[in-house]
């Protein structure tokens, strides 16, 4: 695992598709890898130096939790938090995740801070992929004040523009019609959870508009 969160961002997609096959809904899987990533966060960086594989540990705990959660009879997985969990944050249909990922979009479109820190958790977190290349931070940025700052200094002299993303709501940024980030979002009840943002410049090609 890179310091630049490469490969975290690069095995999003597999865990998603493993745990949407466990588990049966994309929906739910969103929340159970964003809880897998949790987990890997939470470990010592010598308890992660020494998993030599870190997608099969990332695949092994993401199974773990749907199994968890299936052999509990859990309709969906519990709401996912650094903190103790507040009531009424279970897993969103498509169009309440939509219109959650709109406002947030909204709020990046205008720069407006206030409206931004408003959408998002208190527990909210980012991770940021610059593969080597673009500024990106080491470890994941956590909390709403933290996030809005991020968010802000990324938003600065951009072009936001609500696209899908991954079959999902999300947003890209560009300068003169270049792409230079490519944004998703975790939605639980009417707050962003996690934003994950691609720097890399490698992986922003096919977003770039004439």
């Amino acid at each position: 695992m890179t310091d630049s969160l490469t490969e975290m961002l690069d095995e999003r997609r597999h865990l998603i598709d493993v745990a949407t096959w466990l588990f049966g809904s994309e929906t739910a899987a969103d929340q159970i890898v964003q809880e897998t990533y949790r987990r890997w966060y939470a470990l010592t960086e010598p308890e992660r130096a020494a998993i030599t594989s870190p997608r099969a540990w990332l695949t092994r705990v993401a199974g773990g939790i749907c199994l968890e959660l299936l052999a509990s009879g859990a309709p969906h997985p519990p709401p996912v938090t650094r903190t103790a969990s507040r009531p009424g944050r279970g897993l969103l249909p498509p169009v309440r995740h939509d219109h959650v990922a709109h406002r947030f979009a909204a709020a990046c479109s205008t720069g407006d801070a206030p409206a931004l820190r408003a959408v998002l958790s208190p527990d909210v977190l980012v991770v940021s992929d610059g593969g080597g290349k673009v500024r990106a931070p080491l470890d994941p940025t956590h909390g709403a004040e933290a996030v809005t700052r991020f968010l802000s200094r990324l938003l600065a002299g951009v072009e936001a523009a609500v696209e899908p993303v991954n079959g999902r709501t999300g947003l890209v940024l560009r300068q003169n019609g270049r792409a230079v980030a490519v944004v998703s979002v975790s939605v639980a009840a009417t707050d962003v959870t996690a934003v994950w943002i691609v720097l890399n410049p490698d992986k922003l090609e096919g977003w770039h508009r004439p």
